[in-house]
């Protein structure tokens, strides 16, 4: 093997002061440029040595190679790669421990790196790459989901835009794409779906066949604590991230890295050097953010120390490029690695330079100091020169102790003005207590059967109250009992439906109020049963959480149990379920199933009797019910509301406490007309609105006429729509607009069929008539709709 290594690193920034540092470390190595270097690569390190030569300036670089005998060349920024700084040493015989031109297109080229993925079947968001603005404009228009608009060429790390609504997307396409923020980086998108989850980063070695991944970091990009302010190059990073089990890191290397290298390498563009992927943790699985073809920054500051004092740095590069990685043990020391950088006063705004920085003697071994934004005056005092200008490093055998260290070590840096995050990890230990050497239980994975067996004991007294005829709702056996011959059914036929709650229940999460979504959960299940023609006898509900906090799940079930006394059905039983890793923090999702019997040759729609003519009677809705909040949530957000303030359409309340108003139950206002057989057909006023939902109970050669003149529609839906600036066929086919029911019945039952509603507490309006639809025709026509907003 190679001894006397002379090695050039390229770059400026904190992540070559680390590779400089650590390959000076290897018997093997001789001496280090590094070119331009910083304050801390030029004084300090042994065998190191600044050059100044601008990282662009192939030409120079490469003739200051040949007269220095280089040996090695480790290119640290992605700029010099993506130029193709390789192919230029390359042709003079220096090896380089870098990608070649077109392999750095993975990460200069975001357009590509995606069509990549898709060719090679690697898991990333959905996406589509765009040239015209409008196309790109477009494309956002007609997606339901939040986006991420990337610009397609490198942007110094700053061309990734995450916009929080649609009108925000339009704006960050106009400013990448036509106000030319990032120049010609900005020339292509990428608009692809924002993925939510954990982030981890991976650092792999690879020399186009073999792969070895570093132990997995977490980066904290935005500027201060709790993850808040605009994004920088990146604050802080801890690693191994424990999020990061075993088997997510082997789902990783199976799904991702492997077939990423494999992918490389078939389509005629190897991979040597440092793959960095930026992954997220979703529920659906770990799914590429992006492809970087270096060493990140402050990554490699965590990881590099982190490898075992036998492993070779200079060794593994040598490796790569002669492509025999797999002749090299690779070995970490089992501790944890956490990085603190300190920025300039004001950074990532304007920020000042040339302010001297004092760095105290430090008191461990296992804490390093890595500049970045510094450098050497002609005096050798040492001086601010960027927006990150230095960090702190530290290692230790918990990740809490490394933590402590790093933050000692940045106490020691004295810069005026100088900010630092005070939060880094903080992640880690969200959710995590100590840990100790013990048996591991069912509780200690994040399941509490004790909590469980509380919540039954909480929720027993309200779930009993719904017995009726035919169930006595205990709780405790494998199923629920229902007697029909006990409740009078004589020749049922048995009617079944089951629902959910839908992002209502995030609103419920935000504002605390949990008992009105489960009267929703049990609404929209006995709605759809009670169309019919079925009269609803039981109900089941399904609570799947995180983790189970009692006093929330109480709540809920409680609310459902109301919603059973409101239809009038036994609540017989349900399943909580406690899933840690598939929930995430508060979060909390329900289901529900109705079992319901109508007698053989009543159910409802009665469509052979229906006939043109015939009128439509709606009940009116108590407000947006359950449907369409993902809608509303995003209005509510776009007008810059919050949950807890006053409802701009109402304002004897708050926004949380007008949308969170339950589903209105009709079940039992509507049973004495069904049972009279004086109703033809019914329709739940759900996803879909009026123009979906009521052509759902009619025969194909009928439609609905409806007139929006003939009911009070609510203050809220005018809000909602004109805050959203919501096109009207749009509204129609999401929000029920203050109907919640429409009843098909004959003109000369409508009188009879209106008395006994408003007997039963019901709003009634004749809302429209029954009409003959040629084939094609829409089934639903609602009509002086146009000015409601």
């Amino acid at each position: 093997m190679t001894a006397h290594l002379q090695i050039l690193v390229v770059g400026n920034g904190a992540r070559e002061h680390a590779l400089a540092w650590k390959l000076a470390q290897s018997p093997l190595v001789d001496h280090i440029w590094v070119a331009p270097g910083n304050g801390g690569t030029a004084r300090g390190l042994n065998k190191v040595e600044n050059v100044s030569i601008d990282s662009a300036d192939f030409s120079s670089l490469v003739n200051f190679a040949v007269e220095k005998s280089v040996d090695l060349v480790v290119p640290g920024p992605e700029q010099p790669l993506v130029d193709g700084i390789e192919t230029q040493f390359r042709k003079i015989g220096i090896p380089c421990f870098g990608p070649s031109e077109s392999a750095a297109r993975m990460e200069g080229s975001k357009t590509f790196s995606k069509d990549f993925m898709k060719k090679h079947n690697i898991p990333t968001a959905e996406y589509e790459n765009f040239t015209s603005y409008e196309k790109a404009k477009a494309y956002v228009e007609s997606v339901d989901h939040n986006v991420v608009i990337k610009a397609s060429g490198l942007a110094a790390g700053k061309g990734v835009l995450i916009p929080t609504s649609k009108e925000e997307a339009y704006g960050a396409l106009k400013e990448i794409m036509e106000d030319k923020a990032f120049g010609d980086a900005g020339d292509e998108v990428v608009v692809e779906e924002f993925l939510e989850g954990d982030e981890l980063s991976i650092l792999a070695f690879s020399d186009g066949y073999t792969v070895v991944d570093l132990p997995p970091a977490q980066d904290h990009k935005r500027i201060f604590d709790g993850d808040n302010g605009p994004n920088t190059g990146g604050m802080g990073t801890y690693a191994p991230a424990p999020v990061a089990t075993p088997a997510i890191i082997d789902e990783i290397r199976r799904t991702i890295i492997k077939p990423t290298i494999d992918g490389m390498r078939k389509d005629g563009y190897p991979f040597v050097g440092l793959l960095f992927t930026g992954i997220m943790l979703t529920t659906s699985g770990p799914k590429v953010l992006e492809y970087n073809v270096r060493f990140g920054d402050p990554e490699t500051q965590s990881v590099l120390p982190l490898l075992s004092k036998d492993t070779d740095l200079a060794e593994i590069f040598l490796a790569c490029v002669e492509h025999r990685l797999d002749a090299i043990t690779v070995k970490t020391t089992g501790q944890f690695g956490v990085t603190v950088v300190g920025s300039a006063g004001g950074y990532p705004g304007k920020y000042s330079k040339n302010d001297e920085i004092i760095i105290d003697p430090l008191e461990s071994d296992d804490t390093f100091i890595f500049h970045a934004g510094s450098s050497l005056t002609s005096e050798g005092k040492l001086v601010s020169s960027g927006g990150r200008v230095i960090s702190a490093s530290a290692v230790a055998d918990t990740l809490e102790e490394a933590v402590k260290k790093a933050y000692v070590g940045i106490s020691k840096i004295h810069l005026k003005d100088m900010h630092y995050r005070k939060d880094i990890a903080y992640r880690a230990f969200r959710d995590r207590k100590p840990k100790e050497e013990e048996v591991i239980t069912y509780a200690k994975s994040g399941v509490n059967i004790e909590n469980g067996n509380t919540l039954v004991e909480r929720i027993k007294p309200s779930v009993k109250a719904t017995a009726r005829p035919g169930a006595d709702a205990e709780l405790g056996g494998f199923g629920g009992l229902f007697d029909l011959k006990a409740a009078g059914f004589k020749d049922p036929l048995i009617v079944a439906a089951t629902d959910g709650i839908g992002t209502k229940v995030k609103i419920a999460q935000l504002s605390g109020i949990h008992n009105t979504v489960g009267i929703d959960l049990v609404a929209m299940n006995v709605n759809d049963l009670v169309v019919q023609g079925s009269e609803p006898l039981m109900f089941l509900d399904y609570y799947a959480c995180s983790k189970l906090d009692v006093d929330v799940a109480a709540d809920f079930v409680n609310g459902v149990a109301e919603g059973c006394l409101r239809a009038g059905c036994a609540l017989v039983g349900g399943e909580t379920a406690e899933m840690p890793g598939i929930y995430h923090g508060d979060d909390y999702d329900a289901g529900g199933t109705a079992i319901g019997a109508v007698e053989r040759g009543y159910t409802l729609p009665d469509l052979d009797a229906m006939m043109a003519g015939d009128v439509l009677l709606g009940l009116a809705s108590d407000g947006v019910h359950s449907n369409g909040f993902s809608l509303i949530r995003k209005i509510v957000e776009h007008a810059g509301l919050a949950y807890d303030q006053e409802a701009p359409w109402d304002r004897s309340t708050t926004v949380q406490n007008s949308l969170l108003i339950p589903t209105r139950i009709y079940v039992k206002t509507l049973l004495p007309a069904i049972r009279e057989h004086l109703i033809l057909g019914l329709a739940h006023i759900t996803g879909g609105g009026l123009i979906e939902n009521i052509p759902r109970m009619l025969p194909k050669h009928l439609g609905a006429s409806i007139d929006a003149t003939t009911w009070d529609i609510l203050p809220v839906f005018k809000w909602l729509g004109k805050a959203g600036n919501v096109p009207k066929s749009d509204i129609l086919k999401t929000l029920n607009m203050g109907i919640g029911m429409v009843l098909t019945v004959k003109p000369e039952n409508v009188k009879k069929v209106a008395k006994l509603l408003a007997e039963g507490g019901e709003k009634v309006y004749v809302i429209g008539n029954l009409v003959k639809v040629a084939s094609g025709e829409p089934q639903c026509v609602v009509k002086n709709f146009e000015g409601l907003y």
